[in-house]
Order: structure tokens, then C-alpha cells, then sequence
């Protein structure tokens, strides 16, 4: 009996030994993001489960807000600790990491699902870096995007999209005799830099506002641009709430889906709130882009992938870029994120009527680069700073402004 009893008991070691060697030997990673909200959060799920379902181990790391989220990777990065998967946006963001050898390359997996024939060259040229990628789009998003509600302009006699400036402000004093709050207004100071971009794009056109990001150019049409598009700003706040300040990007666009509110100035993203709440872009809500906008700014998220030493984290990797890049995935994906997918060989059928236009725009080139692409971070938080100081100094003197715009990139 008693030998009995040790085989037995033997035997249970061995298969919890077993059982866990297993689990030990599953493709594990940490993913450190900032997609915290509703929409964010169905979208990475998708990711999620598709990881899972492949046999991975995924151990979420959210953080709410990604300043914080990179604050966070970097003092993890510093301490010799970091994640497995950072998400981050593509462009310069990344590029001082690569090349301090702090990231993975994920070449080979580019190289066998042939990335380079399905991304658009914009995007493949900004993931690679020396000729290799490094970096795994999960998307695109247009920025230059004025959300409405239906129920708000019906409720203001407000019958169709404004194409001018001039019939955009008509209609916001229609909101506001009507007792709708005009402009739910994000007021963050990256938010604040969007609105800005938008209004700029409006004002000086894709090859202006390609000279003024791309090439630092200061002639006088380019300060003209500026200082007219500051202008518009001043005259927004006007029409925005006491709640402003502060206030996070899907707090104002749960005030579109309340119908407490007009109009918001978002990226797409924004979609992936109304459709947790159940709501219908052109049955519950309108898309349009910015008044008298050449194209769209635009921006694309991604997954990369620091050095852990760590050899079930390198295949997790791996298998996570693979995941992301899945066709399915990336339509899924956009749904849940309300984003474009970043591969051009996707079903397109199942995208929404606005990520219908997104694409239209894309594909006919009118798009212009997010600052986060072609910046470096330090300009970027400069962007944020004068933005900011401009928008809540009360003075709005737009011309001297303008004037200091452009010692952003000095």
C-alpha cells in the first residue's frame, strides 16, 4: 500500500511538474499600453484573444493616459525591466530606441508575410529603420474628423454639413440658442495640438503644412497660415463649456452621445466610444471632415518590442507581431478602434461609412503626417506647450503668436 501510495504521489508531482513546464514553455508577454477606455480596450481584446487562442500567455499592463504610459516604459526601460510590447505610434517616437539597440528587430516576420507588399510605403518606410522593421502597424487613424450628433443638430434645425468656416460658425450659434454646448471641447494639451493641426491643414493646404512640419519653412505664407488658423482657435473657445479643462477625449464624446453637445474635434478613435454605447455612424451620428480641408492628418499605432533577454519573450514577440498583422485582425480591430486598417488587402466591406471616407482619402494621397511622426518628442511637447499657452492665455494675440510658432524647431 504504502509503495502504492508513493507512486501515486509521484505521479501527481510529476504532472504538476509537467502541467507547469508546459505553461513555462507558452509564448508569454507583458504588453504595456495606454488603451483604456471603452473603445480601446474592445479593440486590444481583439488582439488579445487572437494571441491567446495561438497558444500565448498575455499579462496586460494598462496605463491611462500615454504620457503616463511612456513615462512609465521609459523608467522601466532605464531600470533594466522592461516589457515585452510597448504601444506606441510610428515615427521618431521610437527611433532613439532603435538606435541605442533597446529594440528587437522583427524582420524575418515582416519578411515572410511580405509587409512591404500590403502596407502603404509611408507606413513601411516609418516601422523600418537601417532596412529593418522594428516596429507592427495596427492601424490608421485620420485626425482631421468633426463628430456630430444627429440628435443635436435636428434639436438645432441644423440640416447639413457645413463646408465653410464661415456656415460651421453659423451653425454653432444655432447650437448655442438651442442650449446645446456648442464644441465638447478635450482640454488636454496634446487634444488642443490636433485641433490646431486640423484648422491648420484647413489654412495652408497639404504641401503648406508638409513645408511648415517637413521642411521648418517660415515664409511669410507660412506664418500667414499659422496666424490665420490661431484666428479660428480664439474663436472656438468661444463656444465651448465651463467643464473644459482637463477634460479626457472620450468624456467629451460621451456629451455627443448624450446629445449634450454639437460637435467634437477628434480623431477616429472616437468611433469606438459611440459604437460601445450602440451607436450608428449616419443614423446616431455624423463624420465630416474639417471645413475646408484639402485632406486629413493622419497617424498610425503600433506595437514595439524591447530587449528583455528573456527567449519566451523574443517568441512571443514574434507571434504577436504575427497576430497583429493577420488580415482578420486588423478589420476586427479597426471596428472595435474605429480606425483603417494599415494593410491595403483587407475585406473593406465591414468598415464603417467614415472609415469608408478615411480610406477614400488615403488612398487618393491627401494625407499629411500627425507631428508625432515627423517630430521629435522634445518638439512635440513644445507643439502641446504653446498650443496650450495660446489657448488658455485669454489674450489670443494671433499674429505675435504665429511669429513664435516657429521657434519650435529651432
Amino acid at each position: 500500500m504504502k509503495t502504492m501510495m508513493k507512486l501515486l504521489l509521484a505521479g501527481v508531482a510529476l504532472a504538476g511538474f509537467s502541467i507547469q513546464a508546459h505553461a513555462e514553455d507558452k509564448p508569454t508577454i507583458e504588453i504595456l499600453s495606454s488603451w483604456t477606455s471603452g473603445g480601446e480596450a474592445a479593440a486590444l481584446n481583439v488582439i488579445k484573444t487572437e494571441f491567446e487562442k495561438r497558444g500565448g500567455v498575455w499579462k496586460d499592463s494598462s496605463i491611462a493616459g500615454f504620457g503616463a504610459a511612456d513615462a512609465a516604459f521609459q523608467n522601466r526601460v532605464v531600470a533594466g525591466d522592461p516589457p515585452g510590447a510597448k504601444q506606441g505610434v510610428i515615427g521618431l517616437a521610437a527611433a532613439d530606441f532603435v538606435s541605442q539597440g533597446l529594440f528587437n528587430p522583427i524582420d524575418d516576420v515582416a519578411a515572410t508575410g511580405k509587409w512591404a507588399d500590403v502596407l502603404p510605403k509611408s507606413i513601411q518606410d516609418l516601422i523600418s529603420y537601417d532596412g529593418k522593421a522594428y516596429l507592427v502597424p495596427t492601424g490608421a487613424h485620420g485626425e482631421s474628423w468633426v463628430f456630430y450628433s444627429k440628435d443635436a443638430f435636428a434639436k438645432a434645425g441644423i440640416t447639413e454639413e457645413p463646408k465653410t468656416w464661415d456656415a460651421f460658425f453659423a451653425d454653432l450659434d444655432k447650437l448655442k440658442a438651442a442650449g446645446i454646448v456648442p464644441v465638447a471641447w478635450g482640454g488636454q494639451p496634446w487634444q488642443q495640438s490636433k485641433v490646431f493641426n486640423m484648422v491648420l491643414l484647413s489654412q495652408v493646404g497639404i504641401d503648406g503644412f508638409q513645408k511648415i512640419y517637413v521642411e521648418k519653412d517660415k515664409s511669410e505664407a507660412s506664418v500667414a497660415g499659422v496666424k490665420k488658423t490661431l484666428e479660428i482657435l480664439a474663436k472656438l473657445h468661444t463656444y465651448i463649456d465651463d467643464g473644459a479643462a482637463g477634460r479626457n477625449w472620450n468624456d467629451a464624446t460621451a456629451m455627443l452621445i448624450t446629445a449634450k453637445a454639437g460637435v467634437q474635434f477628434m480623431g477616429d478613435w472616437a468611433k469606438g466610444e459611440f459604437t460601445v454605447a450602440g451607436k450608428e455612424p449616419g443614423k446616431d451620428y455624423g463624420c465630416m471632415i474639417v471645413p475646408e480641408s484639402p485632406g486629413m492628418v493622419y497617424i498610425a499605432d503600433s506595437f514595439y518590442f524591447p530587449k528583455t533577454g528573456k527567449a519566451e519573450t523574443d517568441k512571443a514577440q514574434k507571434l504577436l507581431a504575427e497576430v497583429v498583422m493577420d488580415p482578420a485582425v486588423q478589420v476586427e480591430f479597426s471596428l472595435k478602434k474605429g480606425s483603417v486598417p494599415a494593410r491595403s488587402d483587407v475585406d473593406k466591406t465591414k468598415l464603417d461609412v467614415c472609415a469608408q471616407k478615411g480610406l477614400e482619402l488615403m488612398s487618393a494621397g491627401s494625407i499629411v503626417p500627425d507631428q508625432a511622426i515627423v517630430l521629435t518628442p522634445q518638439q512635440v511637447g513644445q507643439l502641446d506647450d504653446f498650443v496650450d499657452e495660446y489657448w488658455s492665455g485669454g489674450t489670443y494675440d494671433a499674429a505675435a503668436a504665429a511669429e513664435n510658432f516657429f521657434a519650435i524647431f529651432e
